[in-house]
């Protein structure tokens, strides 16, 4: 059953933070369709690890909802070898935009999380309940621990000063705005560019980090900035909300089904000294179905979106392709 707007958009100003990255930039495009007035700011404008500075822009462009998708994010070789920078600057970001906001009387506010936040031997799928019940992934447990204190701050604020504040955690995501950068991206942008070069160099395989062996679920991005949004009309309670398409398939085959969007017709390889991270992780989504959402965008229509737009946005790609 869908709910009706509990919170409507139209007229109000709205604060994208991270608005460059792949999650802000969908919120951009989704909401220019809502009628409102879009805020942004850049690095150059705003450092949101400063308190201060924070303070200071809020108080001034007074915007009346935020979505704080703004995070230091990457893959497994990024988050294990850079846990200080995942942990700092993500407890910076959540701690001076949601205390900045508050300050300034914001009517509402969505704070971003990640499926990573679950326990690594959490049940599955995965419920909003398994937070905080086991031990995290090592690999991303500086990331985790950052988000799980975005969440509870966002908690807090709802329940000691009736704040408006919600939270949504998407699972794996990809589409237009993605990391390709082989040494900070995540796993299905990896793939593709590993696949890409190796249609462009004649390889005759290709190599996946990994066994192959565990399962992730992937939401194309312009599906979650629709859910994203659809919360924040929709939706306001303490607990935060899974946001995924409720479907998930093994890496061997991501690996496969990616190569096959590229045009790659190699051998895949795998490298099982590399770590595979989570054995599994699918979201539970019942809750988010039960307000009345669900995904439109199928991951083979996606992934052959998203490679087309690889090869307009990556300098040299299209002509190599």
């Amino acid at each position: 059953m869908s709910l009706e707007p509990v919170f409507n958009l139209k007229g109000r100003r709205v604060w994208v933070a991270g608005h460059r990255g792949m999650v802000g930039s969908a919120l951009v495009r989704r909401l220019s369709r809502e009628d409102c007035e879009i805020l942004t700011a850049g690095r150059e404008d705003l450092d949101l690890t400063r308190q201060s500075d924070v303070r200071r822009w809020v108080a001034d462009r007074r915007p009346e909802a935020v979505f704080v998708a703004a995070a230091r994010v990457g893959g497994i070789l990024a988050n294990d070898t850079h846990p200080i920078e995942f942990l700092y600057e993500n407890l910076m970001i959540a701690a001076n935009v949601l205390e900045a906001s508050a300050r300034a009387n914001v009517a509402k506010l969505m704070h971003l999380g990640s499926s990573c936040i679950y326990p690594r031997h959490s049940p599955q799928p995965i419920s909003e309940g398994a937070l905080l019940t086991g031990l995290l992934e090592p690999t991303n447990e500086a990331y985790a621990i950052a988000k799980i204190a975005g969440l509870k701050l966002a908690q807090a604020y709802r329940r000691q000063e009736g704040r408006d504040f919600i939270s949504a955690m998407p699972t794996n995501l990809y589409g237009p705005g993605d990391n390709f950068d082989l040494a900070s991206s995540h796993v299905l942008p990896a793939l593709m560019r590993k696949a890409h070069d190796a249609k462009l160099s004649g390889a005759s395989d290709m190599t996946v980090w990994g066994s192959g062996a565990p399962r992730r679920e992937f939401l194309h991005v312009d599906d979650c900035a629709e859910a994203l949004v659809f919360l924040m009309t929709r939706y306001s309670d303490a607990l935060h909300v899974n946001v995924g398409c409720g479907e998930d398939q093994t890496i061997a085959t991501l690996a496969q089904e990616v190569a096959d969007a590229v045009g790659f017709q190699g051998a895949l390889g795998f490298d099982a000294s590399k770590p595979d991270g989570m054995p599994r992780k699918l979201l539970d989504i019942s809750r988010l179905r039960s307000l009345g959402w669900s995904p439109r965008i199928t991951l083979a229509e996606g992934l052959a979106s998203t490679y087309q737009w690889f090869l307009r946005h990556t300098p040299g790609a299209r002509s190599a392709a």
